[in-house]
């Protein structure tokens, strides 16, 4: 391949409100949109991007079988090597179809989930996801419901947007808005399940950020507050929790960010769009035992982050990808909009949460100055070898993105 053609290759990588997460230190990537000729487009559904976070190699997989729609705003959940991929926006509106791939296979392959049983949530796109005991577990978005849902449906449960409205002479057929329903779906008997949480919930929201906590899953921003809030939910008692934490040390208020289980007490946060309406590159942790916030100093401040991906990777890093480093939302009268951005990134960016080990700090310390250690690497056993290769390509391809 030519310069200019892994050039082209690599510029796809470029994205926002795309889903990642992490196997073996490989970071998977897919979906997602970038701008094309100053406008949005759609990322192909029929491509996955690997990265070896050991090298920071990047390798294309093709993925085959039924051609998905052209999809934003979806919610992607990895479990036991399979990927699920629910609601968000096509073409035609809002949907409500679910699609899966067994990245198993060596020639895996895009299928619809069209014997699910139970009751299937409304469409909806912005919602979020936790993985927990081989369920998927999708909370709240921005979507429609016919009439008779919406009357069958607590106040409290969904938000309807007045302008989104939609009538037929008098009558009214459709409604838009946010909502914070609970729905399960089992992944092992393909079985949609609809609880009913007890203490207090959330208000209705999306572009929230989520993580999972042994047993309890969390959820932070989506809405207009002046500092993050930050819920629990019990996953088996389904009992919400809300966090009242001091206005004087929490993060501001966002949505659009990450949130990331880095151990089994702590959270952290990266970025997103603040009320105010800049583009973050703040860091925090939150401790689930004492109730507070931490604001972590990091090597990435120079790279505000929305609309991008974090998860946790090897030695309690946080690994984020793509995203943009600046988004700019128009207002009017009438409506609120997301300018196409021409700002989306590409970049790995790695948030050190804890001391590394000996071996860790070792063979970095050696990636970082191969040429020091050149006449004694053929020394070493092949297996260990053969790391700290990968390390020495990882740091040598190490460099600052030239977009941002």
């Amino acid at each position: 391949m030519t310069a200019a053609g892994r050039d082209d290759q690599m510029s796809r990588l470029e994205r926002s409100s795309h889903t990642a997460f992490i196997d073996n230190n490989t970071l998977f990537v897919w979906g997602g949109y970038q701008v094309v000729g100053g406008e949005d487009a759609v990322l192909p559904s029929d491509e996955l991007w690997l990265c070896d976070l050991d090298s920071g190699s990047w390798e294309r997989r093709e993925i085959a079988g039924e051609v998905l729609p052209d999809l934003s705003g979806f919610c992607g959940s990895y479990v036991n090597g399979r990927l699920y991929i629910f609601g968000g926006c096509d073409p035609q509106g809002y949907t409500n179809q679910m699609f899966s791939v067994d990245l198993t296979e060596s020639c895996c392959s895009w299928r619809k989930v069209t014997d699910a049983k139970g009751t299937t949530p409304s469409p909806r796109n912005k919602h979020s996801s936790w993985v927990h005991r081989d369920r998927l577990i999708y909370f709240g978005g921005y979507g429609c419901k016919t009439i008779e849902e919406v009357r069958n449906t607590s106040s409290s449960s969904f938000i309807v947007e007045e302008m989104s409205w939609t009538t037929i002479g008098d009558t009214l057929f459709r409604c838009w808005g946010w909502n914070n329903e609970v729905n399960v779906f089992d992944t092992h008997t393909a079985t949609w399940s609809r609880p009913e949480p007890q203490g207090p919930a959330p208000a209705p929201r999306g572009c929230h950020a989520s993580a999972v906590v042994g047993n309890k899953g969390y959820i932070s921003g989506g809405v207009e507050t002046a500092q993050l809030d930050l819920f629990c939910l019990d996953l088996e008692t389904w009992t919400w929790t809300q966090f009242d934490v001091s206005s004087s040390c929490a993060p501001l208020g966002r949505s659009m960010h990450t949130m990331t289980s880095i151990s089994d007490h702590t959270l952290f946060i990266y970025g997103g769009l603040g009320i105010d309406g800049n583009t973050l590159n703040d860091a925090w942790q939150f401790n689930t035992l004492r109730r507070e916030w931490t604001n972590m100093s990091h090597p990435h401040e120079d790279k505000p982050r929305v609309d991008h991906t974090a998860c946790a990777g090897n030695d309690d890093d946080v690994v984020v990808f793509g995203g943009s480093s600046k988004l700019c939302i128009l207002m009017d009268s009438v409506a609120v909009l997301r300018a196409p951005s021409e700002h989306h990134c590409r970049d790995v960016l790695i948030f050190q949460t804890q001391p590394y080990s000996l071996s860790r700090l070792c063979e970095d310390f050696i990636g970082r100055n191969a040429d020091v250690f050149a006449a004694q690497l053929n020394w070493l056993p092949s297996k260990l070898l053969s790391k700290i290769e990968k390390r020495v390509a990882f740091f040598s391809t190490t460099r600052p993105d030239p977009r941002i």
